[in-house]
């Protein structure tokens, strides 16, 4: 199925609703939710996986706010929560600043995927999903493909959920599942940015072949696009930034501080201009950076502009290494690059 057109350019990505590296309240919450929503956003992203629930539960209650028909609801399967044994609360350990009772139990199941999507409706207040994507099954591509798919589409064909895909942080995977299942939609992170353009081979060419809808997500690269002068305080794919790639994203950055562009606005952009790419998935933490970032999608850079910046390159040669990077952690392909960006943010 194609997705409706009011999916638009720009997706809020929901991490930091469920507090992600630090905490913030429910008024902050709404207040980036408002904002967004007085933009013209309509796609929101979830996951269970997203403070254990708080996300999802924060999300819902905005929700109550606008109408139904006209928001696109994305959540996730593949990761059950279940209460711990012995009931009590525990700080987590996955980078969302929460306590809770919930623990995170990977199953790509039929079974687990209907009971993931019943507690989503449950947290969401919703009673059908717009998007269901199973979660990072990295490990787990046989399960999904014989388990988790088959029963999305199941629920699809019930009217339980539109749109069924995928939502990983690398390429072979996604284009395995395009191949072998009947996806609608994939959300690619981190895998189409100016640091890394590994999707635009075959996975994107693939995606247009087969009629599937691209979200993608990760395009600061989990923070290190995000800095005008990039330096080893961010990192790239949730890891420390080597030094070749450190060199690259300086030259990207000294390339848009030419044209007066700040890097994440430039990086945004070239990552949205594909035209396998449907929305672009940002986790904004404020306003303000809901704001930027629909800056970056609707008021058009020149193609020689984005052209230029692209083809930036290290003055040392030696710097550009393909091979010297940091590789992607097999780990949230939706986790949001503007809370990322800086950890203590």
């Amino acid at each position: 199925m194609t997705l409706p057109a009011r999916v638009g350019p720009l997706g809020l990505g929901c991490a930091p609703f469920g507090n992600l590296y630090r905490e913030i309240t429910d008024e902050q919450a709404a207040e980036t939710f408002r904002t967004a929503w007085d933009l013209g956003v309509r796609l929101f992203d979830v996951a269970p996986h997203y403070g254990l629930g708080l996300a999802e539960r924060r999300l819902g209650r905005l929700l109550t706010g606008v109408p139904r028909a006209d928001v696109i609801v994305s959540t996730k399967v593949g990761r059950l929560l279940e209460p711990y044994p012995d009931g009590r609360a525990r700080p987590d350990a996955e980078g969302f600043a929460v306590r809770s009772p919930l623990r995170r139990v990977r199953d790509y199941s039929a079974d687990g995927v209907r009971r993931s999507v019943e507690s989503s409706l449950d947290r969401l207040g919703l009673d059908r999903l717009d998007i269901a994507l199973v979660h990072d099954p990295d490990e787990h591509v046989e399960q999904a493909l014989t388990g988790a798919l088959p029963a999305l589409a199941q629920l699809r064909a019930e009217g339980v959920v539109g749109a069924i895909g995928v939502g990983m942080n690398q390429v072979a995977g996604p284009e395995r599942f395009v191949r072998e299942s009947d996806v609608d939609v994939l959300l690619v992170a981190g895998r189409w940015t100016l640091l890394d353009r590994s999707a635009g081979a075959t996975l994107f060419p693939l995606c247009q072949q087969r009629g599937v809808s691209v979200l993608l997500g990760g395009v600061l690269n989990s923070g290190l696009l995000g800095q005008d002068h990039p330096d080893g305080s961010a990192t790239y794919d949730y890891r420390p930034a080597a030094r070749s790639v450190l060199e690259r994203a300086a030259a990207f950055a000294a390339a848009s501080r030419r044209h007066g562009l700040p890097l994440a606005r430039a990086a945004t952009a070239f990552a949205a201009r594909h035209p396998a790419v449907t929305s672009v998935l940002i986790g904004a933490r404020t306003p303000d950076e809901v704001r930027a970032a629909h800056t970056a999608l609707t008021e058009p850079i020149p193609a020689r502009i984005l052209d230029d910046i692209a083809a930036a390159r290290p003055a040392d040669p030696a710097a550009a290494r393909p091979g010297d990077q940091a590789g992607p952690r097999p780990g949230d392909s939706a986790a949001d690059d503007r809370a990322a960006a800086r950890p203590d943010d």
